[in-house]
C-alpha cells in the first residue's frame, strides 16, 4: 500500500501553517503515524555552524545525520528538485499519512486554504484540488467546501478521501 500523501497550499499568512499543526495533533492523537513535509523557498539551516555534524558537511558530506536520543536531523545535499511524492516514498513508506505544506505548483491532492483576510478566491486551478477549506461561506468553487475553523470536519473528509486512496 502506498502512503497517501496530501498538500495544503495557499497564499502566504492564509493559516496553511496553522491548520498543518491541528491537522497533525488530531491525526497524532487517534493513533495515526503522520509525517510532514514543508516546502520552502529559501535555503534551509538546521545545523549549528561550528558543531560537528555542521563540520561534516562542510567537509563533503553528502548527508550528515545527527542523533539524540529522542530526535534525528538529517541535512543532505539533494541534485535534483525533490517533489514531494519522491521525497515521501524514499523516506516515509511506513507512515499513516504524509501531510505536505506547500507546493502548489506540483501535481498531487490538494486543499487549498482560502482565509478571507488574506483572499478571496483559491489561487490553484480547482481541477487540482480535492477540497478548499475556507472561512468564506459562498465561496464560488467546484470543489467540497470545508470551514477552515473546524478541524474534526476536515479531519472527517481527509479519512475519507485516505480510503478512498487505499482502495486504488
Amino acid at each position: 500500500m502506498t502512503t497517501p500523501i496530501l498538500a495544503l497550499v495557499g497564499y502566504s499568512n492564509s493559516g496553511k501553517t496553522t491548520l498543518m499543526e491541528k491537522l497533525v495533533a488530531s491525526f497524532s492523537a487517534a493513533g495515526l503515524r503522520i509525517a510532514t513535509i514543508k516546502h520552502s523557498h529559501h535555503q534551509p539551516e538546521m545545523d549549528t555552524p561550528g558543531k560537528d555534524s555542521w563540520r561534516h558537511k562542510q567537509a563533503g558530506a553528502a548527508t550528515s545525520l545527527l542523533v539524540g536520543p529522542e530526535k534525528m536531523l538529517m541535512v543532505s545535499n539533494v541534485d535534483e528538485n525533490l517533489n514531494p511524492q519522491l521525497l515521501a516514498s524514499r523516506l516515509f513508506g511506513d507512515y499513516d499519512l504524509v501531510l505536505v505544506e506547500g507546493y502548489a505548483s506540483v501535481a498531487g491532492p490538494k486543499i487549498e486554504v482560502v482565509r478571507a483576510a488574506r483572499s478571496q478566491s483559491p489561487r490553484c486551478d480547482q481541477s487540482e484540488l480535492i477540497a478548499v477549506a475556507t472561512d468564506i461561506a459562498d465561496l464560488p468553487c467546484s470543489r467540497p467546501l470545508l470551514d477552515l475553523n473546524d478541524t474534526a470536519a476536515i479531519m472527517k473528509f481527509i479519512r475519507h478521501w485516505m480510503r478512498g486512496v487505499a482502495e486504488e
